[in-house]
């Protein structure tokens, strides 16, 4: 497998006065990640949520909800064709959809040539069951790309080491988590968990956050971290296990080259075998 050239984009929350608005930023934000070498990239959770609070004409969770499923075909249309345009694989973060009766929050991956699988969220925050009603949706997936098998875990399901463990024993050699995080607190909670999850599946995970404030969103009022990819902490790899970071709460795109090959290597010689080892943890 080649090393692959990730994009993380870490995305303001904007305020478009309609879907095609938001299509344009979108294609500029791709486009320049396309000029810098990115082969893939990932957006936040929810960023298209910005579209839904114009759409819903007031700060309004509810309102903003609706409009956001209403127009998710639409919505998930445009980003394929964003993808298709600027020849990148995308992960475009995450946007609520109606499936029967129930409302999940999907994450879509789209390749080159159109073709797009999804990863639900299987594990909901407080927002989004106590206001929302959103539920989990399917379980964990791998997903085969030309740099081998990657996972998805969004923002909350990183936390759970149990989802991402799935993941990296399907084949997962790389775990992409679009965030959504109002607190420094909710920032830290994913990070950290990220961060351990490179560590005890010796593999890598790269977060992607929305930023800014937005007080015309009931939704994405507030947004705060950084992006970050992250690895095994151990021979090889930097002594904190992180290969890149952006600036906290700054509009930027992160890139990092990442090598499959790298992780074979500490996966067999390291100091410690954690992806190994962790079966002897198992009751």
């Amino acid at each position: 497998m080649s090393a692959l050239r990730i994009g993380l984009c870490q995305w303001r929350v904007g305020r478009p006065r309609s879907v095609a608005d938001f299509f344009e930023r979108l294609d500029r934000v791709l486009a320049e990640a396309y000029r810098l070498g990115a082969q893939l990239a990932l957006l936040p959770e929810y960023t298209a949520m910005e579209v839904a609070a114009g759409l819903a004409d007031a700060p309004d969770v509810a309102r903003e909800l609706h409009a956001a499923t209403a127009h998710a075909d639409q919505i998930l249309a445009g980003m394929r064709e964003a993808a298709m345009r600027h020849k990148l694989w995308l992960v475009p973060g995450s946007l609520p959809v109606h499936e029967s009766d129930r409302t999940l929050n999907r994450a879509p991956l789209i390749a080159p040539d159109g073709q797009i699988a999804f990863q639900d969220k299987r594990t909901m925050t407080r927002f989004e069951t106590e206001s929302w009603n959103v539920q989990g949706g399917a379980l964990p997936r791998v997903f085969d790309t030309p740099w081998g098998r990657i996972g998805i875990s969004v923002c909350y399901d990183v936390e759970f080491p149990s989802l991402v463990r799935a993941q990296t024993e399907a084949g997962a050699w790389l775990v992409l988590v679009p965030s959504c995080t109002d607190t420094m607190h909710g920032f830290n909670r994913v990070y950290l968990s990220a961060r351990a999850r490179a560590i005890e599946n010796q593999c890598y995970v790269a977060i992607a956050p929305t930023v800014g404030d937005a007080p015309w969103s009931a939704t994405l009022d507030a947004n705060r971290g950084f992006a970050a990819v992250l690895g095994p902490v151990d021979r090889g790899f930097p002594e904190d296990g992180v290969l890149a970071r952006g600036a906290l709460d700054e509009e930027q795109w992160l890139f990092a080259d990442l090598d499959p090959a790298r992780l074979q290597v500490v996966r067999r010689d390291g100091a410690v075998r954690n992806y190994q080892d962790w079966g002897a943890c198992r009751p």
